[in-house]
């Protein structure tokens, strides 16, 4: 692998996606948890303080950033369905996982978060009608984005950071 930064490659956004696509990201968004969950089995504090490569996040940063982002995107995902075109305001990934609790806390209360959202999440993406998913907000950096953009985006996210995890493992041959 020659990039150690895009594992499963980089984001490729597409039109919209079809039905079977959106199962398949609603299966992948659902199934996230667990992954992630098996990707950090067993792994001892200092391989969860050790970083994916060299400048990037330790494993421990990887996994309460998933729990941070999603968490982000979902209450965003909630504001485009019951508001017009939100705003929806962004926040500095770096500067949050540099924070105490990304850095030194327990993986398992970012699992526990992560799994009960996944399940809200996939639910909320199951119910939702063929209008619904051309409902849209206005992020600053990305501009407007419509929910069928959203959802394949973040399956890739979700597996784009476990593969960072499963990787190092099998680099260093843990």
């Amino acid at each position: 692998m020659s990039d150690l930064r895009y594992p499963i490659g980089l984001y490729q956004a597409n039109a919209a996606p079809t039905r079977e696509e959106q199962a398949e990201c609603i299966k992948q968004i659902r199934e996230m948890p667990d992954r992630l969950l098996l990707a950090v089995k067993e792994l001892s504090d200092s391989q969860m303080d050790t970083p994916y490569r060299p400048g990037g996040w330790t494993v421990r940063q990887v996994v309460h950033h998933l729990a941070d982002s999603h968490l982000n995107w979902y209450a965003r995902t909630k504001l485009a369905l019951t508001e017009m075109e939100p705003v929806v305001k962004p926040f500095d990934e770096n500067l949050w996982a540099e924070l105490q609790d990304a850095r030194t806390g327990a993986i398992q209360t970012s699992i526990s978060l992560l799994d009960g959202l996944h399940n809200r999440w996939a639910q909320m993406f199951e119910s939702l009608n063929p209008a619904d998913w051309s409902r849209k907000m206005m992020h600053p950096e990305r501009g407007l984005m419509a929910l069928h953009t959203v959802l394949p985006m973040m399956a890739w996210h979700g597996r784009h950071h476990t593969a960072h995890i499963e990787e190092l493992r099998k680099r260093m041959g843990w």
